[in-house]
This record gives C-alpha cells, sequence and structure tokens, in this order.
C-alpha cells in the first residue's frame, strides 16, 4: 500500500472554523478539507435541506421536457417509462412510473433484457412501444448515446425524452428534450448527480409546474439514495442532500420493496455502504441473473407480503450470483497466472462461456487482486461483450476511447465502463488497450494508496470526536470516511491473528503511555510479525464502534500497518 497524507488545509480556515464552530482542530481540518469554510457552509454540511436543492428548471430541455409529459397526460396519450437493467436504471424507473401513475393510468415500465438486448435504449424496445401504442418514451439512465433508436422510434411517430447522466458523445439525439448535466450547453450547476437524480429533478420540476410542494417528494428518496450509493457518484452537493434524506426514509418509512430487502438481512439501522454492500446486489442481481423487471416490480410493490416473495425470490438471484462470481473469478485469476509472461499494466481477460451478468464484479475483483485497469470479455451472440473498471486515478472510458476503431459500442465512466466488439478484433483490442494503458498511467497508480486525512495522537480519540464524525455520514466518493495515521504506536502484548485461517489482526494499542484503544485490521493478519514484542510501528485506520455484549466501545478499523 501506498501511505499519502492530503494536503493541510491552510491555518486561517482552521482557526476560524475552530473560533465559530466551537470544534477542535481534528474536525476542524477535516471540514476544511471537504470545502467548508464558514458557519454556513458547516449548516448545509451536517444539516442538509431540501431547500438547498437547485431549480430543476435550470437544467437545459426540462421546460420540454415538462410540457411534453403534460401534454401526453392532458391527451390520454400511453407513456413508457425505460431504463436499463442495473440499480441506477431499475430504481429510476420505479420512481418516475410511480409517481406519473399518480398523474396519469396510462404508464408501463420497460427494461431491456441484458441478454436479448444489450445495454440502453434497444430496437426491440421501440418495437414493444410501437406495437402496444405508446407514443412518448421516457429513457432513465441511458439513451444519451442513442441517435439511431431515436431516430428509429421518431420514424415510428414515439416521442423521447432523455434523463441520462452519462458523457454525451459529439451530437445528441434527436430527441423532444434531453436532459443530462454533462451536456456541455447544460449551465445546471451539480454536473454529478446519477441517472435517478436526474431522473427526481424530472418529478421535482412536474410537481414545481403543479404547484406541489419538494417536501411531498421525499418518499421517493429511498430509491435516489439507493441509485446514488450503487452508482459511486460523489455524495457531494446536491446527491449529498438527497443521500441524506433517502437515508432517513430507508431507515424510517422506506416502501414495501426496500422493506422486504431489508428483512432478508434483519440489519438496523442502514449507512450508505449498507445500501451499497446489501440492498444494491440485491437489486442488480435480478438483471444479472434473470431480468431487471422483477426488480421493478419489487420497487413498485405495495403489499408488504407480495414484496416479501419477491425479495426471496431476488436472494436466490443473488444466491446464484455470488456463485458464479467466486467460480468465473478463480477461472480468470488461473487465466492470468498462466498468460503472465511479462509484466503488464492492464488486465485484458476473455473466456465464451463467462456469465454475461457477472463479468463487471469479477472485473472488480481482478482489479483488486492486481490492481491495474481490466476488461472482462465474455461471448454475446455474435459479438463479445466486456465491463471495465479502473484503479483510483485512470480515467478507463478515455482508454477505450483511444481503441475504439476495434470497438462497435461503448459507454460508461472514468471507472467504469461496457463495450462490445466483433471476436476477431479481440486480441488487436487487448494489445492497443496495454500500450494505451502502459503509455498513459502514471506508474505509481498501479500501487493501491491510503490517503490519510491528518496525523494525530491515540489520546486525542474520544466520545465526542466520534459523535461529531458519525455527522459527517453519508460518506462516499467526495466525502469518505476519515482516515487517520499514527506514528510510533504499540500493542500492548495481546495482540492476536483471528478469524479463517488466521487472516485479521486483532490489537489492543497505545501511544506514549496513552489509554488502550482496540483495533481490528481485516486482512492484515499476514502482518502480525510487524507488532510482536511491543515493538513501535505506524498505523492508518479510520474510527468505529464496536458493539459487543450489549456494551458499545471505540475502536480502530486498521487499515494498514508499517
Amino acid at each position: 500500500m501506498r501511505w499519502t497524507l492530503k494536503p493541510k488545509p491552510e491555518l486561517h480556515k482552521i482557526h476560524h472554523l475552530k473560533k465559530v464552530l466551537g470544534v477542535n482542530h481534528i474536525v476542524a481540518t477535516l471540514l476544511a478539507q471537504r470545502g467548508v469554510e464558514t458557519y454556513g457552509d458547516a449548516k448545509r454540511f451536517f444539516r442538509p435541506s431540501l431547500e438547498d436543492l437547485h431549480d430543476p428548471f435550470l437544467i437545459q430541455d426540462m421546460d420540454k421536457a415538462v410540457a411534453r409529459i403534460e401534454k401526453a397526460i392532458e391527451n390520454n396519450e400511453n407513456i413508457l417509462v425505460y431504463g436499463d437493467y442495473d440499480v441506477d436504471g431499475t430504481t429510476s424507473v420505479a420512481m418516475l412510473s410511480s409517481y406519473l401513475q399518480r398523474l396519469h393510468p396510462q404508464v408501463a415500465t420497460y427494461i431491456p433484457d441484458r441478454y436479448a438486448e444489450g445495454y440502453g435504449v434497444s430496437f426491440l424496445g421501440i418495437d414493444f412501444a410501437h406495437d402496444n401504442d405508446f407514443t412518448l418514451i421516457i429513457a432513465l439512465d441511458c439513451g444519451i448515446k442513442a441517435l439511431d433508436k431515436v431516430s428509429y422510434a421518431k420514424e415510428k411517430g414515439i416521442d423521447f425524452i432523455i434523463c441520462d447522466h452519462h458523457t454525451p458523445g459529439k451530437e445528441l439525439p434527436d430527441a423532444v428534450a434531453v436532459l443530462d448535466p454533462k451536456r456541455k450547453d447544460c449551465m445546471y450547476p451539480y454536473k454529478e448527480l446519477c441517472g435517478c437524480g436526474v431522473g427526481f429533478k424530472l418529478i421535482q420540476a412536474i410537481a414545481m409546474g403543479r404547484g406541489e410542494e419538494t417536501e411531498g417528494l421525499v418518499p421517493y428518496l429511498d430509491l435516489v439514495a439507493t441509485a446514488i450509493g450503487a452508482d459511486i457518484v460523489p455524495i457531494t452537493g446536491e446527491n449529498r442532500i438527497l443521500a441524506y434524506h433517502g437515508l432517513k426514509v430507508i431507515n424510517g418509512q422506506p416502501r414495501p420493496g426496500i422493506k422486504a430487502l431489508i428483512q432478508q438481512v434483519k440489519k438496523r439501522e442502514l449507512t450508505i455502504t449498507d445500501v451499497v454492500f446489501i440492498i444494491a446486489p440485491r437489486i442488480n442481481a435480478a438483471g444479472r441473473m434473470k431480468h431487471g423487471q422483477h426488480a421493478v416490480n419489487l420497487l413498485l410493490e405495495n403489499d408488504l407480503t407480495t414484496a416479501t416473495t419477491f425479495a426471496e425470490d431476488i436472494e436466490t438471484f443473488n444466491q446464484d450470483r455470488r456463485n458464479l462470481d467466486q467460480q468465473i473469478t478463480q477461472e480468470a485469476l488461473l487465466q492470468i497466472e498462466h498468460n503472465d509472461e511479462t509484466e503488464r499494466f492492464a488486465t485484458v481477460v476473455y473466456e465464451k462461456h463467462w456469465h454475461k451478468g457477472v463479468i463487471g464484479i469479477v472485473a472488480s475483483r481482478l482489479m483488486e487482486t492486481y490492481y491495474r485497469p481490466t476488461v472482462v470479455f465474455t461471448q454475446s451472440g455474435e459479438k463479445l461483450a466486456a465491463s471495465a473498471r479502473s484503479v483510483k486515478g485512470f480515467d478507463v472510458y478515455q482508454a477505450i476511447e483511444a481503441c475504439s476503431h476495434y470497438v462497435e459500442q461503448f459507454g460508461g465512466h472514468r471507472y467504469a465502463a461496457g463495450l462490445t466488439l466483433q471476436p476477431e478484433q479481440y486480441h488487436d483490442f487487448k494489445k492497443q488497450f496495454e500500450e494505451v494503458v502502459a503509455a498513459n498511467i502514471d506508474k505509481k497508480l498501479l500501487t493501491p494508496e491510503i490517503s490519510a486525512a491528518m496525523e494525530i495522537q491515540l489520546n486525542e480519540i474520544d466520545a465526542k470526536l466520534w459523535r461529531i464524525l458519525k455527522q459527517f455520514a453519508p460518506f462516499g466518493p467526495g466525502n469518505m470516511k476519515p482516515i487517520f495515521l499514527s506514528t510510533q504506536v504499540k500493542d500492548t502484548g495481546y495482540g492476536k491473528c483471528v478469524g479463517e485461517e488466521d487472516r485479521h489482526l486483532r490489537l489492543t494499542i497505545t501511544q506514549n503511555g496513552s489509554e488502550p484503544i482496540n483495533g481490528i485490521g481485516f486482512g492484515l493478519g499476514g502482518k502480525k510479525h510487524l507488532v510482536d514484542y511491543r515493538k513501535p510501528f505506524d498505523l492508518v485506520y479510520s474510527i468505529d464502534e464496536n458493539e459487543w455484549n450489549g456494551s458499545v466501545s471505540l475502536q480502530l478499523k486498521l487499515k494498514d500497518i508499517q
């Protein structure tokens, strides 16, 4: 691991925050690192308010989108809400369709089949709309590059509204409205919304046009928070407001579908991390293993008993997904070991029988193992389909774009993308992708980084600090849980390896005679020799809470030791 310390903010900013907020230097430093500089900033950070959401009509084309939807309602048209099969897509479809069904009965949903249709807007989906007299399709979390599909729909008398957050191409689809904060001509002040977030701005705009208050839309925020967590967008600005209030809904009055998923794991209060690792994989499992419509049906269901049955089915899909993911990851690791005769800057693997629904997860697992930009291919009909994942600091979307003459279709983000190509192009793509990564990646990015916010003394950790740190949540990109560095600490002599095959390390740590504090380091069992015989060592960690036999105490979650 490569340890780095974040730059220390200017001292005058730290002193000002200490004075106006009455906090210590640790809290003031952490706030200043997050761009919080005034009392007003701190109030917005600690108490995110729906009043601070931006006017949705600042999004380019929002007025056109609302006018077209109102016209469809007035003319009794059939509206098809179309979204992708992942968490962002299915939550978006459930949210917008349930809102529109309050205003208009003729609203249906459509999720493309991952295997028959692939990612995004499909010709099959448009044919379905045409055959069933839909005259308006609202596409969520997809569509920004679907120029040919939108033209095809127009020929058939079907209008499109696109709500997307992916990077547009040089040309925009010929739709009635294209809502995407990443459009170059869109002046919307916050660019990092997920697809469900853009969908929420649309329902906020419809509500405003009808004289309704934004507070009335709070019940939809459990879906928005789930999408924000699953899509790994920054939890800053507007996303922080939506995630904060969405988590309150999830932990207070979630829709029956979300409640049924939580009951499967019987966890009490959920954080955004729990949403990422508990709710999101189960919603995703439907589209990976069966069909994304199962997830939409669950999220739209109003009866808890029926929702519980749906959630049980999805739990089965999730278990199947886990088994496949483990099996394919092992096969991919073996393939890399057999083929790797030289140092590589990227990982590209292919096997025609690998399940298309889990190759994205497998790409993430391989990246965690080798820490290289990774592309995992499988056979999909007559083509090869792939999922790509990247290391922190390297734009895999741009790298794929540099190999685009070998690629039929691609889309995605800086750290995650998908692509298809013809089988005969695979070896050329693999060779060029390796060359592009090798030529452009800063070599230090190939070692995982742990970025500590600041160095502190163990005796500065107390219950008051922990109470304030908890209020920094929800955590995520742009607002990560603080990691601290402490140097020349010692184990009291009770350190031991725990867990299966002694994989984890449990320590009781002190520094310069401070009160001992417990720490747990998952996956650090192999480093026990560094702490034996009360030898001093350096430590990076986050602060956490441990509940055992009804008593709660502070503990350190160890990230690495040197």
